[in-house]
């Protein structure tokens, strides 16, 4: 089905470049993740999203419970807003923000805070050496969730905690029970390998292939050794969760006993690098528009900005995708550019001056780093325009 007509009708007085978000689609990719999820709570990762209220219709939803932030300011200004249970899933050096949360209770109470070494302990008594009052700091312990063989030589995920090991999580849980100001409340374990890479990649069967057999292999060895750290750590504590996964590992997770909750992001808006994996399919819900300004050649147009590079490894697959009309590519020699990108293809030959291509942007909430608002459509229709942490002058990274 072409969405391109529905799209043009509902936004029709708006002027590109803008960001729109699919109601629609957006309701349908939540419900798969719920469904995937089997009962779980899923806790929103904000960085996906970065909108508040599109945050408060995800919440809103049943089979949704907790944001996971990724700054600490976010934090405190979310929590500010009324949101509550928030867990700020990276370690944060922010001075004033760390000594705001120590200073107010209620954000003690709504926050936790991500450690993986006693250097986060130690840097947070530094910061907070003469804070009084200073509320207790609710603390979650990373655990490096990658897959290593070959006896070291081979590694698949995310270079996040050095914590591995049950004996090396016990320890560093030990030393948070024992200092004066902090309480470890939740573990935190990202399986980046498994819910952030594709296993249907485009154009190598072989390259598939592998991905499929090392995330087997890295699923198996997670149920084993995130159970003995969930072990070895709840015998210093009381745990309150155990988050782990993501969009791309949702179902897998859940069925690990020791994971309490999953966290998911990208699964709402389903950019186009959540295209690439055989365990679900999503809607694309979040899209921008651009206007063609030039008609350079025959089969060719040019439109109004475009150079919206998603972050990672700098790749093709990084590039935002010409989605609507089907049919357009990027000029080789240009890409997607700063203030003008060169389209060529069929559909260039039916396009003019004025008219709108929609792109989707590689990956999710980046794309409201670019955009002030969102424009919310329903069916054909807009029923909304939304700020995004951006049009609420919020830019935390």
């Amino acid at each position: 089905m072409d969405d391109r007509p529905r799209y043009d009708r509902a936004t029709a007085a708006l002027d590109p470049p803008f960001a729109m978000l699919d109601l629609v689609a957006l309701r349908a990719n939540a419900a798969d993740l719920v469904r995937r999820a089997a009962g779980k709570p899923i806790r929103v990762a904000t960085k996906s999203i970065r909108s508040r209220p599109v945050l408060d219709r995800i919440l809103a939803m049943d089979g949704f419970r907790g944001l996971m932030a990724f700054t600490l300011p976010e934090a405190l200004w979310l929590v500010a807003e009324g949101f509550t249970d928030v867990l700020v899933a990276y370690p944060t050096a922010d001075r004033q923000a760390i000594t705001a949360l120590a200073g107010d209770p209620r954000a003690a109470r709504e926050i936790t805070l991500t450690v993986d070494s006693t250097e986060h302990l130690d840097h947070l008594d530094r910061v907070l050496a003469q804070s009084r009052p200073r509320q207790e700091l609710r603390i979650c312990l990373d655990i490096d969730a990658g897959y290593v063989a070959l006896g070291g030589k081979f590694r698949a995920g995310a270079l996040r905690s050095p914590v591995r090991e049950p004996e090396q999580a016990a320890e560093i849980a030990a030393e948070i029970a024992k200092r004066p100001g902090f309480r470890l409340v939740g573990l935190l374990a990202y399986e980046a390998q498994i819910a952030g890479v594709g296993d249907t990649p485009p154009g190598n069967a072989l390259i598939s292939r592998a991905i499929r057999i090392m995330q087997a292999r890295s699923a198996r060895d997670l149920i084993l050794r995130r159970g003995r750290v969930v072990n070895a750590v709840s015998g210093l504590c009381d745990l309150e969760f155990v988050n782990g996964g993501g969009t791309g590992s949702v179902e897998r997770t859940v069925r690990e006993k020791a994971v309490t909750e999953v966290a998911a992001g990208s699964g709402f808006f389903h950019p186009r690098l959540f295209d690439f994996y055989s365990g679900f399919t999503g809607r694309p819900a979040a899209l921008f528009a651009l206007p063609v300004v030039r008609r350079p050649a025959p089969g060719t147009v040019t439109v109004l900005g475009g150079g919206y590079v998603a972050s990672g490894p700098a790749d093709p697959m990084r590039l935002p995708q010409p989605y609507l009309p089907a049919g357009l590519r990027y000029a080789p020699d240009e890409g997607a550019g700063e203030v003008q990108t060169p389209l060529l293809g069929e559909a260039a030959y039916d396009l003019r001056v004025g008219d709108r291509v929609w792109f989707r942007h590689a990956k999710a909430g980046e794309l409201c780093e670019r955009f002030a608002t969102l424009h919310l459509v329903e069916g054909d229709t807009l029923v909304e325009s939304v700020p995004t942490y951006r049009g609420e002058g919020k830019t935390f990274l």
